[in-house]
């Protein structure tokens, strides 16, 4: 465990006190990967520093407690002759003898200042042989006719040795197959690897995220991309503003710097550069000129492996050049400044825009659908490394971002596989927005279809309800009518005449129907008598007898069975047990002595102050 004191120490040995820090580490065997700066070992290369030994030493340990060690690789970025170089201003590369069991490798990438010539070939080489140069003019035009399609054969072979001399596809290859052996070594021998390059924020920031890109998974989806630039990038300080081409952070006006950095001419994707708009070694001001498309190098390189692994990103080549657009335009605060403290200090993040914002919202409108979702992506078909071998890492110009205004109608033709690839995506993802729309129409036909069933089944349980109130209403119906008749077949019983009709009940004797029917108080007395006394000993009783027990004569007709109520005088049922009827008390039950004494009158029916209505009354008896 190194103190506080050592780390400070080891700090003063680096280029810009960027001492060696982890910046990843593998799940499986545990191997990291880290990132410094070169070390100030001198022109005779006999600076050193124990401090500084003592911690490239810690990355070699298995485990924290552990004494077993693994292999460290040192890879220095640069070539051999410009790490010797830099020997002569004080820096240098380290030595192996100087630290235990490690292995110095050179990877020769070339500086800044390379990249940014290369690029700016590229772009002659574009605006001369294109359909359109980067002025909008007509290349052909601009030639005298002797450009692509129009000139002899020398011509045609210049053109395509242009490319070549631009060096700009020889340098994307020298990065991808730098990141690969790093990627490599951690993956298959199982050691560590501490990455640098001069100052540690150009190549070094390159190598490290293409690997880690290469190695996890994760970081090839959306979230992970953009927790890989913020790390690698943003966090550990590459400075986007000289290499962009922009001011700088002043502390005597922050805001006015933020002006000037988004209001400043930055060269557009069109023109293929990175704030390369002059190729003269030192800006108008007489600063020299940093600028160096590296971030644009490495968004090619994930392109190229992109183009090797279409199934393991999340994203597609549509949103790395959406990426490169709003980090060269400007237009948010994500890339201004050279580092996190300047961009705190100028107050980014309170006057600027947040980049991962507005592409997230920009895929929240479409949802899959979207151009930045790669459709072929797969998470379990390549959820492990990827280690492409040398051949295939040839890389070829980049269609979508380089020729997207060169050639604008050739990039939609049948030109290189890579754009035919692009085609077949385009295609592909027609289909699947054609799919995706008859899903949704499935979908809303499902749900209509629910619905229609929803209340199908509740008009179903209503009618169900209404059958079965019908059905008790039919019982009702059924039981009152048993009831009716079970009540008239008894008072035909006993001497009465009852006929129902809308008006009313209709009760006559059979001795005085004659004279009922033609006198009109035979029904009743005067509406004037009271009829209350009589109604205290009156008690009439009704109960339900099947239907096939009853008769119009069952008192009169006896059954002549063994029925104890059978005499000379006749049946004496309802007076005792009937036989028939199995019970003393069928049908209705009257007190005869109060029958006689009760004078029928139309207020017995009638409710009046003293007198209550009959359970089986009619609002009128005639």
């Amino acid at each position: 465990m190194s103190s506080d004191e050592e780390v400070q120490q080891a700090a003063l040995f680096r280029a810009r006190g960027r001492l060696p820090v982890v910046t990843w580490r593998h799940s499986e065997n545990g191997a990291v990967l880290a990132r410094s700066s070169q070390p100030l070992v001198g022109i005779m290369l006999n600076n050193r520093s124990n401090a500084d030994e003592r911690l490239v030493e810690a990355l070699c340990f298995r485990t924290k407690n552990s004494e077993e060690r693994r292999k460290l690789y040192i890879a220095d970025a640069r070539p051999r002759k410009n790490a010797l170089a830099n020997g002569a201003l004080g820096g240098g590369s380290e030595s192996s003898s100087n630290y235990f069991q490690c292995e110095v490798v050179f990877l020769g990438i070339e500086n800044i200042h390379s990249m940014r010539e290369s690029l700016a070939r590229l772009r002659d080489y574009l605006d001369t042989h294109g359909a359109a140069s980067s002025d909008g003019s007509s290349s052909l035009l601009r030639s005298g006719g002797l450009a692509w399609g129009g000139g002899n054969l020398s011509n045609m072979a210049a053109a395509v040795s242009a490319l070549g001399d631009s060096g700009w596809l020889s340098h994307v290859h020298n990065v991808l197959a730098a990141a690969a052996w790093v990627a490599a070594r951690i993956d298959l021998e199982g050691a560590s690897v501490l990455v640098h390059c001069s100052d540690g924020w150009d190549r070094t920031s390159q190598i490290v995220a293409l690997a880690e890109l290469m190695l996890d998974p994760y970081y090839r989806t959306f979230r992970g991309f953009q927790a890989l630039i913020e790390k690698d990038w943003l966090a550990f300080g590459h400075p986007f503003a000289d290499r962009l081409g922009m001011p700088t952070y002043s502390s005597n006006n922050p805001l006015e710097t933020v002006r000037q950095s988004s209001a400043q001419s930055v060269s557009s994707p069109g023109r293929l550069t990175q704030g390369s708009g002059s190729t003269s070694s030192h800006t108008a001001a007489g600063s020299p000129n940093n600028s160096s498309p590296i971030f644009l190098q490495w968004i090619d390189c994930v392109a190229q492996l992109l183009r090797l692994y279409p199934r393991a990103f999340e994203f597609s080549s549509a949103f790395l050049v959406e990426i490169l657009d709003c980090v060269l335009s400007s237009r948010f605060g994500n890339f201004l400044c050279n580092s996190e403290k300047e961009r705190s200090q100028a107050g980014i993040s309170e006057y600027c825009g947040c980049m991962w914002v507005y592409l997230e919202k920009q895929r929240h409108v479409k949802g899959k659908e979207h151009e930045h979702f790669n459709i072929f992506y797969d998470r379990d078909h390549q959820d492990g490394a990827l280690l492409p071998p040398a051949a295939a890492l040839a890389p070829v110009l980049w269609p979508s971002y380089f020729l997207r205004w060169a050639c604008p109608s050739e990039i939609k033709g049948n030109g290189s596989s890579w754009v035919q690839g692009d085609e077949l995506e385009n295609q592909c993802r027609n289909l699947v927005q054609s799919h995706t729309g008859f899903k949704k129409a499935k979908e809303r036909a499902e749900v209509k279809v629910k619905e229609l069933s929803s209340k199908l089944k509740l008009m179903s349980q209503e009618l169900q309800g209404e059958k079965k109130t019908s059905s008790i209403a039919l019982a009702n119906l059924a039981r009152v009518q048993k009831e009716n008749t079970a009540i008239k077949r008894a008072l035909q019983a006993i001497g009465w005449k009852v006929r129902f009709s809308e008006s009313g009940i209709t009760l006559r004797t059979s001795s005085s129907e004659s004279e009922e029917s033609s006198s009109p108080e035979a029904t009743g007395i005067s509406p004037a008598r009271s009829v209350g006394a009589n109604l205290e000993d009156l008690a009439v009783s009704v109960s339900v007898v099947p239907e096939t027990d009853l008769s119009a004569d069952l008192i009169r007709r006896p059954c002549r069975e063994d029925c104890d109520s059978d005499s000379d005088q006749g049946c004496r049922w309802p007076a005792s047990t009937c036989a028939r009827i199995g019970g003393a008390f069928t049908g209705i039950r009257a007190n005869f002595g109060a029958l006689e004494k009760l004078c029928i009158d139309d207020s017995y029916f009638k409710v009046g102050d003293d007198v209550k209505r009959h359970p089986y009354a009619t609002p009128e008896i005639t």
